[in-house]
């Protein structure tokens, strides 16, 4: 397989991908259009519980990536059979995790919640709606290795169909369960969390249906996906677990930033979800070049090209930051519009307004930091990149909790945390990758 270089062939493995997680982030917008409808303290409840479970989904992203890149690194080599091994015992691996996340999360969720919310009616409703949203957590697992395998093997075209299939069951069930229409019973929030579960079974179920459908059981010897080695499964385990602590930090300094929001009311907590939501769209291509450029610098590696690296690295950014750049621009062309689709409380999208504008800056540096960073994990030094992160999150941290927690700065300002957090992260990248300590990493 030959270096990846040009543009139309970091296209044609980007695009799926961007579809891929566009559908999904399309699901989100939806979803929390039809819960700000409920009201304003229903959507911020739906903004620090969402990230909880993001924070779970995340530590099965990151073991899912350390598998992503070893079966990148053996289509590189042009190892076959290798690559079966690696995803047969991924599944066992995947399995193991999802069971021991979704059984700790259910006892420590409410010690997590009540020691970090300080108004009694957002600690119980935020336990409430977990209790019923975790169960979709081992589904979603499966349904990350199953898009790691297709997006290794350049089949990436494949993880639209699980995507368009999950989406049109949560807008359905969304539509259904959480007012009560066509004769189910209106739940509200747990309606919500039910809709989510079962759109993560129905992604999961169709993943592996491609999967043995195309046959790629044989191609890849893939005999018996309960096969288990565990010596491969602890060089797994090496590439992964930094990976793993990455995500984990990552998303919990996010999380901690939730719990200092609410400190500042439920206004600011309401308007946060919408603006997730916002960088989460926003941001879909930029995650989409970023898992390419993971994909590319793993393969590119692995075919001895090291030299390539760096020039490939600098074409995926520029991509991905002329492609935020344009959807920026729309965005801040009509901001009120765009809020607008999440809530009609006009004095909440002008509210919202000005911490939009943070989140548009913040994006732009996302679109080159994340592209960079995965060029960091592509090169296979999953150790480094633990370090990057645990560095920027404790920034990140330490300027949320000055200017949240004890400042009680204005939301805009609490916003401004991530161009903190991204510039650091692409300095710290961007240092390592010019230092050229990460040629001649095997793994």
């Amino acid at each position: 397989m030959k270096i990846i270089v040009h543009n139309r062939d970091i296209f044609r493995l980007a695009a799926p991908i961007a579809l891929a997680l566009l559908i999904p982030q399309l699901n989100f917008l939806t979803n929390t259009a039809f819960v700000g409808r409920l009201g304003e303290n229903e959507l911020a409840i739906n903004g620090v519980s969402g990230v909880f479970y993001l924070l779970l989904a995340m530590i099965g992203y990151g073991l899912s990536s350390g598998l992503q890149v070893l079966m990148a690194r053996r289509i590189g080599e042009g190892k076959r059979k290798a690559l079966g091994q690696v995803l047969a015992n991924g599944i066992v691996l995947s399995l193991c995790f999802s069971i021991a996340l979704t059984a700790l999360s259910l006892w420590l969720a409410p010690f997590v919640f009540a020691a970090n919310l300080h108004d009694e009616s957002h600690i119980v409703q935020s336990v409430d709606f977990m209790y019923a949203r975790i169960w979709g957590l081992p589904f979603l697992a499966f349904t990350q290795l199953a898009n790691s395998f297709f997006i290794a093997s350049g089949r990436s075209k494949f993880i639209i169909w699980s995507s368009l299939l999950a989406t049109a069951v949560n807008i359905l069930l969304d539509y259904c369960l959480i007012f009560g229409h066509w004769g189910f019973p209106a739940m509200g929030m747990r309606g919500a969390a039910i809709a989510s579960v079962c759109s993560e079974v129905s992604a999961a179920v169709l993943m592996w249906s491609v999967f043995y459908t195309k046959r790629m059981h044989r191609k890849y010897e893939v005999k018996n996906l309960l096969q288990f080695d565990r010596g491969l499964a602890w060089h797994t385990l090496r590439i992964s677990s930094p990976l793993i602590l990455q995500y984990f930090f990552s998303i919990g300094g996010w999380l901690l930033f939730f719990f200092y929001v609410e400190y500042l009311g439920t206004r600011e907590l309401a308007a946060s979800q919408m603006l997730r939501s916002v960088l989460g769209i926003v941001g879909v291509c930029t995650w989409a070049y970023a898992s390419s450029c993971n994909t590319m610098v793993s393969r590119t590696i692995g075919q001895g090209l090291q030299h390539e690296v760096g020039r490939l690295i600098r074409k995926i950014a520029g991509l991905s930051f002329i492609t935020t750049a344009a959807i920026a621009c729309l965005i801040l062309a009509c901001p009120a519009c765009f809020l607008g689709l999440y809530t009609d409380d006009p004095s909440l999208i002008l509210f919202s307004i000005p911490s939009l504008r943070a989140v548009v800056l913040g994006s732009l540096i996302m679109s080159v930091a994340t592209v960079v960073f995965n060029g960091v994990v592509g090169t296979g030094n999953t150790r480094v990149n633990l370090f990057i992160e645990i560095t920027c999150v404790g920034v990140y941290i330490i300027y949320c909790y000055l200017l949240i927690r004890q400042m009680s700065a204005p939301l805009y300002v609490a916003w401004l945390s991530e161009c903190v957090y991204w510039l650091c992260l692409l300095l710290l990248s961007v240092a390592y990758l010019r230092s050229g300590r990460w040629r001649g990493k095997v793994i």
